[in-house]
């Protein structure tokens, strides 16, 4: 497996806005450059791309929480 990790401290969505659908769910697939998730950092709003291809095994982090530097957010399995 492999981890896409956070790259900065800030608040964790898994949406890009609360009327949205969520970027990725468990079972989907993702390629890289996909937007998996977005951190929110001195009210700016980061979106985070997969540094790998492959399936979304576990979503490590509850919506709307706090995260740290290189905190793991999803487990990959690789394509």
């Amino acid at each position: 497996m492999i981890e896409i990790k956070s790259p900065m401290i800030g608040t964790f969505y898994r949406k890009p806005s609360p009327d949205k659908d969520n970027f990725i769910e468990v079972g989907d697939a993702v390629k890289v450059g996909d937007t998996v998730c977005v951190i929110e950092a001195m009210k700016l709003f980061n979106e985070i791309e997969s540094e790998v291809s492959g399936r979304i095994v576990k979503i490590l982090v509850d919506d709307n929480s706090p995260v740290e530097y290189d905190q793991p957010l999803f487990l990959v399995e690789p394509a």
